[in-house]
């Protein structure tokens, strides 16, 4: 059975799909079969990490969720446009960017279970290693179901005070929900700030580790989401604090 790792925040624009869509290749890097699946379907955009438009995706969740499609018909083999070459797979299940879609989701809602069973599906038809959920940001019922069925949670936050109170929210459900293994991560941290310092700080505020700091990157602003970090920069500070990202969501799980 394949690992799942969610990737969440309490808030928009902390840098969590760039978290997920980079976990999921440093992951293929290292030879695993990953399935990396956009549930952030009010706002979609992982796709354009991959150099994805929307017009590019025929099938997607959103016609899984709301119509007949099988999930297996909205997997993109996005591996070529990592931008180096893997020893494994990194397969999308891209969420719509087209208005109607976003509408029917925003005023008719999915049924979750549903979601569940697609996540099951995807897993046996691609023999997948690890499933990566990009969620929704916030507190609702998707989020639940990611949660509850994760074996390892990214808590995605920034070292602002907006952040701090909905992060240890989420934090506790997470652990009343019993995820095995629930790691901080810490993104866009001001240069003037004490790396240390900050993490320092979190660990003790949440009891909870810090399983990676990134600093704010001059580098990632430029990409500007028109690539994979990880793989445009193999020997960055930060790629290397995505891998051992990985390493320590996937530690203790037998992987």
């Amino acid at each position: 059975m394949a690992t799942i790792i969610s990737v969440h925040s309490y808030r928009g624009g902390t840098g969590k799909s760039n978290t997920s869509a980079n976990l999921a290749a440093v992951l293929a890097a290292s030879g695993r079969r990953v399935g990396l699946v956009d549930t952030d379907i009010q706002s979609p955009g992982i796709h354009i990490l991959f150099g994805l438009r929307g017009e590019n995706i025929t099938k997607s969740l959103n016609d899984y969720l709301l119509h007949d499609t099988k999930i297996e018909d909205t997997v993109i083999d996005v591996t070529p446009h990592l931008g180096l070459p893997v020893k494994g797979k990194v397969f999308l299940v891209p969420s719509s960017i087209h208005p109607t879609e976003l509408a029917l989701v925003l005023r008719d809602g999915y049924d979750v279970d549903k979601l569940t069973e697609g996540f099951k599906t995807f897993i046996e038809a691609y023999k997948l290693d690890i499933l990566v959920v990009d969620t929704h940001p916030g507190l609702n019922e998707e989020t639940l179901l990611a949660l509850t069925i994760s074996d390892a949670l990214a808590l995605v936050m920034r070292p602002d005070q907006q952040d701090y109170e909905g992060t240890g929210v989420t934090l506790k459900i997470a652990q009343m929900l019993d995820v095995p293994r629930i790691k901080l991560v810490v993104n866009k941290i001001p240069p003037l700030m004490d790396m240390e310092a900050v993490k320092a700080q979190i660990e003790e505020a949440y009891s909870c580790e810090v399983a990676a700091l990134f600093p704010h990157s001059n580098e990632m602003m430029m990409l500007g989401s028109a690539g994979i970090f990880a793989m445009r920069y193999p020997e960055h500070p930060m790629t290397k604090e995505y891998k051992e990202l990985a390493a320590n969501l996937l530690r203790q799980l037998n992987l």
